[in-house]
């Protein structure tokens, strides 16, 4: 995606805002509450993995009550059954309310207060006061079935050091995540990687390189929109690519149920993938861009040289560098919504919470992936091999959930 001059700009905004506008005229009640439950998490304060759990139970839940009372998918892994006429709309808020008030608790005046909204919405009656308890019963079971996945496992990460010796002493982000329970995978090594290059080898040399060269805080090779791209992939949370998702659930024709089953699929899938990676980072234990170009002495490669002040342009998130965590988040979205829809165009978009109104476009799904591998290497947070890694591990758990959840109508 570059654009360059007035003309393309002004017919990138036209296409922005035809999406934008057609995607408000046909939202339905589950994405909906899909803008909302993430903006609860994101006000939680949640880290990343936190919250790609939290989403996928919250959505696995309302798919669950949605699916009791149209009937129209086999897939279902509850069985529940709603009475006939029950309210979806009450169903998908009960189911909403009820998995986040368990899971973000220091949001529950905000959740009450949109329930109740919702609620406000819905005639009572005998359909209404179905939905609420088919909505509570669904929220009930999928809380109850992750409630051992091992989230809230011991953290116990013991820093690499020698006796007396100082070391940063912030602790990595969720190095008990490896021992999580899969929703999808048979155990989170399943897509386990081989290792990153060896460092002598000239597949090192040339990521090193390259994201020395664009990732640089003050490089003069980025391009603008090479950092206006590092700079929209900041945002880690789920909201970013749940606004791609939504462009194909908002696309003419869905169906309340078909699109249930969508969110449901891509948060299982992203929930996976962050076991996965964190499985893979943790094991391979290999060094961010920061600390490799200010060790580039060190490797035993001549092609690498050593940069003493070399910065990236962004933090470096706190957690091992291979694989890329953000390429296997968009892998597996991008699998999901390519099985759903097909891998033809298909005009998509989001916005991010990092830049206030910033909105990015694509004309075709792996055209979204590929952006978001390459806004890593350009916000010098990763290189070129661990994003390439991170995104077919994406697309393989992104196909598990495919497998499993996109399958013809009852």
């Amino acid at each position: 995606m570059n654009y360059t001059g007035k003309r393309p700009r002004i017919v990138l905004l036209i296409i922005v805002l035809s999406i934008l506008a057609a995607s408000t005229a046909r939202a339905d009640v589950v994405t909906d509450w899909n803008i909302k439950a993430g903006e609860i998490v994101v006000a939680s304060g949640m880290t990343t993995p936190v919250a790609c759990r939290t989403l996928a139970i919250v959505h696995t839940a309302v798919y669950e009550a949605v699916n009791a009372i149209t009937g129209r998918y086999l897939d279902s892994g509850l069985k529940l059954k709603a009475a006939a006429g029950a309210s979806i709309d009450a169903a998908v808020a009960a189911a909403n309310h009820d998995t986040l008030a368990k899971l973000a608790p220091s949001q529950q005046a905000a959740m009450d207060n949109a329930y109740r909204a919702a609620l406000a919405m819905i005639a009572d009656g005998p359909a209404k006061t179905e939905g609420i308890a088919v909505g509570e019963k669904a929220a009930a079971a999928i809380l109850a079935l992750r409630a051992g996945d091992g989230a809230d496992a011991i953290e116990a990460y013991r820093p690499y050091t020698t006796a007396g010796v100082y070391v940063p002493t912030i602790i990595p982000v969720v190095p008990q995540w490896p021992q999580r329970k899969p929703w999808l995978m048979t155990s989170p090594a399943q897509f386990r990687p081989g290792p990153p290059p060896e460092l002598t080898s000239e597949l090192w040399a040339r990521d090193y390189n390259e994201t020395k060269s664009l990732g640089g805080k003050n490089s003069a090779r980025r391009t603008p929109e090479q950092t206006e791209i590092a700079l929209f992939w900041v945002a880690a949370l789920p909201p970013v690519y749940h606004g791609v998702v939504r462009s194909v659930a908002n696309m003419p024709g869905r169906e309340v149920t078909r699109n249930a089953r969508l969110i449901a699929a891509v948060t299982q899938a992203m929930d996976d993938a962050v076991i996965a990676v964190m499985d893979a980072k943790y094991h391979y234990g290999f060094w961010r861009p920061i600390t490799a170009m200010r060790n580039g002495d060190l490797d035993g490669n001549n092609a690498t040289e050593r940069d003493p002040s070399w910065t990236p342009l962004i933090e470096t998130p706190m957690h091992p560098e291979y694989p890329c965590a953000h390429c296997i988040a968009s892998g597996a979205v991008g699998a999901v919504l390519q099985a759903e829809i097909g891998a033809g165009p298909t005009p998509t978009l989001t916005t991010t919470s990092y830049i206030s109104g910033a909105t990015r476009s694509w004309a075709k799904i792996e055209d979204f992936t590929q952006e978001v591998s390459n806004a890593r290497i350009y916000a010098g947070v990763h290189y070129r091999n661990s994003s390439e890694a991170g995104a077919a591990m994406g697309k393989q758990i992104g196909e598990l959930a495919a497998a499993k959840f996109l399958r013809p109508v009852n």
